[in-house]
């Protein structure tokens, strides 16, 4: 748990990095088999929060300035990442064809801002509704964007595994990074698709509503019923809820999420508006 003035913020999972200057949480997915997966998405997770920590440690940012360094070095903490696990699968025979998804959220009082490399996926929670918040960066994505396909036809499709860009697959990346405005007692979820897979969203906002004031349990449900209903892959999830009166209240149930422009984060290159999960 981490108090902060305004808000405070309820970590209830698993890794995250906290500094004054902001939270990281994140969650990677290993490709590559099983010892160049775990050792990807190792680098993934502890690079980017290592990387964030210790960046001018000695130096508390001024609010004013704070949304805007937070993603800024989310984002140059990812290229770097990147950079990494990309030279040690070409250098190093056992890890060749090392990568690893990455999903992380940089929460301050005034902005929840996410990247995104991969599947990995964000869901929010508010005022009683679950919303996807990331888009798949796989190729049946982008068939059911091109309407080629129906999204159902995505769980039984013969190249659902097939992800259009990972951390150290390629030497350059193009993280997509987006922003939303955080309100009172938002929860967000983060996982791998060892969850998604098995678990669609009207299920995952009925085991976080029936657990909202205990995410731990919530947490546990879902890794159990993932495994009974096949739990073929790794699970990795992360749920955090925002909390604290100075927050505002969450008010109808449209939610914009704010695409990043990367040559200048101020600017907004795209508005989405995020639809409620049956």
């Amino acid at each position: 748990m981490s108090s902060q003035d305004p808000g405070e913020f309820v970590i209830e999972s698993q890794k995250f990095g906290i500094d004054d200057n902001g939270v990281i949480l994140a969650v990677s997915d290993g490709m590559g088999g099983a010892l160049a997966g775990e050792v990807a998405s190792k680098m993934a997770v502890e690079t980017i929060c290592q990387k964030f920590l210790d960046d001018e440690p000695e130096k508390t940012i001024a609010p004013e300035e704070l949304n805007q360094s937070l993603i800024s070095k989310l984002y140059d903490a990812t290229v770097y990442a990147n950079h990494l696990i990309h030279h040690q699968g070409r250098t190093d025979a056992q890890f060749q064809g090392m990568g690893a998804t990455f999903t992380g959220i940089g929460i301050t009082p005034e902005a929840i801002d996410l990247i995104q490399v991969g599947d990995s996926r964000a869901y929010l929670v508010r005022n009683s509704q679950i919303y996807q918040v990331t888009k798949d960066q796989s190729l049946v994505q982008q068939l059911i964007d091109a309407g080629q396909i129906q999204p159902e036809e995505a769980e039984t499709h013969t190249l659902k595994n097939v992800i259009l860009q990972a951390l150290g697959a390629q030497n350059e990346i193009f993280p997509v990074s987006a922003r939303l405005l955080p309100q009172r007692n938002d929860v967000l979820l983060l996982c791998s698709d060892g969850l998604s897979n098995k678990i669609g969203g009207s299920d995952m906002q009925r085991i976080i509503l029936d657990n909202f004031d205990q995410l731990q349990i919530a947490a546990a449900e879902m890794v159990k019923e993932a495994n009974e209903r096949g739990g073929e892959d790794n699970i990795t999830l992360i749920l955090v809820k925002l909390r604290g009166d100075t927050l505002p209240k969450p008010t109808g149930n449209e939610i914009k999420l704010e695409l990043l422009n990367l040559g200048n984060i101020h600017d907004t290159a795209e508005q989405d508006t995020m639809e409620i999960l049956k």
